[in-house]
């Protein structure tokens, strides 16, 4: 028995729309699994920025335990986020102010080529801000931009808010450099500042530092 003309042609046409679903729907896993991937890459690299900033404030942690008289010059190592310091020339030897100068160029100068628009602020935490003497802690901000769209009202996707400081044994927000920059994502950290007697030799010259509270 012959099949019709009519039927073949709209067994033809059939076929062809359930192809053209069947590519749809592919397209469409596709582009899902595309998107889970971006993402996930995403945070994989919010999680490595993240170590890096990390290391980083370590890195100054431990600079700043090398110094022999850190804790006496303390305010040495204040800087702000807009803060761009050059590298002092200690090739003939560095006091312990000017160690500290030295260590904070370096370090600022790291960040700014290790992390994507990468910034740093150390300053006094707001509880010890008052003290004239005792104080023994820096907070320690580094801020970056991650690799993610803007919103639609222009609100960073990531804007990670860091800008709570302990005050006092209460939360208070930030201001300034104790505040993450917009737009940026942020890691603090609070770093002790060890009192030790130590020997130290700029210019030849044997000095030893017990620097006090």
């Amino acid at each position: 028995m012959t099949t019709p003309s009519f039927s073949r042609k709209r067994l033809r046409g059939v076929s062809l729309i359930e192809s053209l679903v069947a590519i749809v729907v592919m397209a469409l896993g596709i582009l899902g699994i595309v998107g889970v991937q971006m993402r996930t890459l995403a945070d994989t690299q919010t999680s490595v920025r993240r170590a890096q900033a990390i290391r980083l404030i370590e890195d100054i942690g431990e600079r700043a335990k090398a110094n022999p008289n850190a804790l006496a010059n303390i305010n040495a190592y204040l800087t702000g986020f807009g803060d761009a310091p050059s590298v002092p020339d200690c090739s003939s030897g560095c006091g312990p102010a000017q160690l500290a100068a030295y260590d904070v160029a370096v370090w600022k100068k790291t960040i700014k080529e290790n992390l994507p628009l990468g910034q740093a602020a150390i300053f006094i935490p707001p509880a010890e801000s008052a003290l004239t003497t005792g104080q023994r802690q820096l907070g320690v901000m580094i801020a970056w931009r991650e690799n993610e769209r803007h919103d639609a009202d222009s609100t960073f996707k990531d804007n990670t808010d860091t800008t709570k400081i302990l005050d006092n044994g209460e939360w208070k927000a930030g201001a300034g450099d104790t505040a993450c920059p917009d737009k940026h994502t942020c890691h603090l950290q609070y770093l002790p500042v060890a009192s030790r007697c130590a020997p130290y030799s700029p210019g030849g010259v044997t000095s030893y530092y017990c620097p006090g509270p």
